[in-house]
C-alpha cells in the first residue's frame, strides 16, 4: 500500500499593478526533475519546519522575494510518484508580494509575470491550474479581503 506524505508546497506568489493582478510563474532548469516546466513556487518541506515556513523560505531562496501577505488556500494538490510509490498532498498557499524584482535561483531559468488565463495556459498539470486559480478567486473575492482563518503571519 502507498504511503501518504506531505512533504512539499507549492505557492503562487502574485503582485497587484495597475493592469491589474499578476501571477509569478517559474521556468524549471534543465538539469532538474521537470526540466523545463512553468510553475509557481514549490519546493520541500525540511526538518522540523511547518508547511508555511517552508513556504516563506522557498519563495526568498527561489526569487528573493519577501512576503507582504500569505494565505492558505482553500485547495490541497494531490499527485502519484510512481518511483517511491508515494501519494503526495501538497498545501498550497498564495502569497503577495510588493517587487517585480525577481533573483532566480539556480532551479530556474526564467520567469515571467502573467495575468490569470495567461497563467492557465502556461502551467501544464491540473493541480496547477487548480491551486492557482483558487488563490486568484480567493484574492478576488471581497469578503476575503482579511481573514484570520486563512491569514499567516510573514515572518
Amino acid at each position: 500500500m502507498a504511503d501518504i506524505t506531505i512533504r512539499v508546497v507549492d505557492c503562487y506568489v502574485f503582485r497587484q499593478t495597475d493592469d491589474g493582478l499578476k501571477f509569478l510563474l517559474l521556468k524549471r532548469n534543465q538539469d532538474k526533475l521537470y526540466e523545463h516546466l512553468w510553475q509557481g513556487v514549490a519546493g520541500k518541506i525540511e526538518g522540523d519546519e511547518t508547511a508555511s515556513e517552508a513556504a516563506i523560505r522557498e519563495l526568498r531562496e527561489e526569487t528573493g522575494l519577501e512576503p507582504v501577505r500569505m494565505f492558505v488556500a482553500d485547495h490541497v494538490s494531490r499527485f502519484y510518484e510512481s518511483h517511491q510509490d508515494w501519494i503526495n498532498l501538497v498545501p498550497v498557499f498564495g502569497i503577495e508580494v510588493d517587487s517585480a524584482e525577481v533573483k532566480l535561483s539556480e532551479e530556474h531559468v526564467d520567469y515571467k509575470w502573467v495575468d490569470i488565463y495567461k497563467a492557465l495556459d502556461t502551467l501544464v498539470w491540473r493541480g496547477q491550474k487548480e491551486g492557482i486559480q483558487t488563490v486568484y478567486d480567493m484574492r478576488s473575492e471581497e469578503r476575503f479581503s482579511r481573514n484570520a482563518e486563512t491569514d499567516l503571519v510573514c515572518r
